[in-house]
């Protein structure tokens, strides 16, 4: 039987959240409602009166209001996405001292909700992780770098925060991988909503072909630069060399490090055959069945980000692209265990 679990990041429901019509509560019921009963959280984003470095943690009364929403809908905190706010003051950096003084809030933040570990953003310094972690370990909490594009596993910042884990321990920290950096289809949202901003549709459809049959995307943004496209136009170029389509097996060499999969998606849409929706972008077909092949025991945790490049055309819904992303998780993972039976 698969040990991968469901989850979503309340990420997924920021829409309904930032115009009104969401609460805390809310996001948490929606995605019980789904099934996915791990619940990745945002503190700086939904949870009001998050603390900034140096200020009081919030009160008892919160953590203990949390546990009673976990409680009435069966849910399980699992992590605690936190954010280096590096450009705090006016006119310089944070230091080091002050980088770890945040992430040690963020710690006893997700200590105190029960989760089990923290997303760590990718600008965060690796010693900043490394100095963190004794801190850490004290209060139960792994930490896990994402992987986020155009960040991949090859590039020097990633290694680097891998190697702290060789030299602290993979038990207190490892990795996040970020499901766009697989993203084999250039988003159909995303060119659609360039369209509607005036894109030129030939230039559009050239960057499109490039992605999709993974050619050199920089050399042709370079080029609509050089020759002075629109910043419309550009703008898509520059998301064909933004996100990137990295071989799915590369998870197989990390195996031991992957805390916990953001499961992004970007639209969920009806396939003809099959009795749930697919994911435009990302090949989830290929990737649940090798996260089961490497023993990965975590949550796949949904989060949605079709909604920015829709909110201009349409009601956005991440209601029901979470429960439908939910629903084709779901039928993998079924997919497995009916393999192993």
């Amino acid at each position: 039987m698969t040990r991968i679990k469901r989850g979503v990041s309340l990420y997924s429901y920021q829409h309904e959240y930032a115009h009104g019509s969401f609460t805390l509560k809310d996001a948490i019921a929606a995605a019980a409602r789904t099934g996915a009963l791990g619940i990745e959280t945002l503190g700086e984003q939904m949870i009001p009166g998050f603390p900034f470095p140096g200020q009081s943690d919030l009160p008892d009364s919160f953590y203990a209001r949390w546990k009673e929403l976990m409680d009435t809908y069966g849910t399980t905190p699992t992590v605690h996405d936190m954010f280096l706010d590096t450009k705090r003051y006016k006119g310089r950096l944070l230091n080091l001292d002050e980088m770890v003084e945040s992430l040690h809030r963020d710690i006893r933040h997700t200590a105190k909700m029960g989760a089990q570990g923290i997303r760590v953003i990718v600008n965060t310094p690796p010693e900043v992780v490394e100095a963190a972690a004794p801190y850490a370990r004290e209060h139960g909490v792994w930490m896990g770098v994402e992987v986020h594009s155009p960040y991949s596993f090859d590039d020097d910042w990633i290694k680097r925060h891998l190697e702290v884990a060789e030299r602290v321990g993979s038990d207190v920290v490892g990795c996040v991988p970020d499901m766009g950096i697989f993203v084999h289809r250039l988003p159909r949202v995303v060119v659609d909503r360039a369209l509607r901003d005036g894109a030129d549709p030939d230039l559009a459809a050239q960057i499109v072909e490039t992605y999709n049959t993974h050619g050199d995307t920089q050399a042709l943004f370079e080029r609509l630069e050089a020759d002075g496209a629109d910043p419309v136009t550009l703008g898509l170029a520059r998301n064909g060399v933004h996100m990137i389509a990295q071989p799915v097996d590369c998870l197989r060499s990390h195996a031991e490090l992957i805390k916990h999969i953001h499961a992004k998606f970007y639209e969920m849409y009806p396939v003809e055959g099959f009795d749930y929706w697919h994911e435009y972008s990302i090949p989830y077909h290929e990737i649940v069945p090798l996260l089961e092949e490497i023993g990965f025991d975590g949550y796949l945790s949904s989060e949605y980000e079709g909604n920015r490049h829709i909110e201009d055309a349409e009601t956005v819904d991440s209601v029901t692209q979470v429960a439908a992303h939910q629903g084709m998780l779901a039928a993998l993972l079924a997919d497995l265990a009916g393999k192993e039976g």
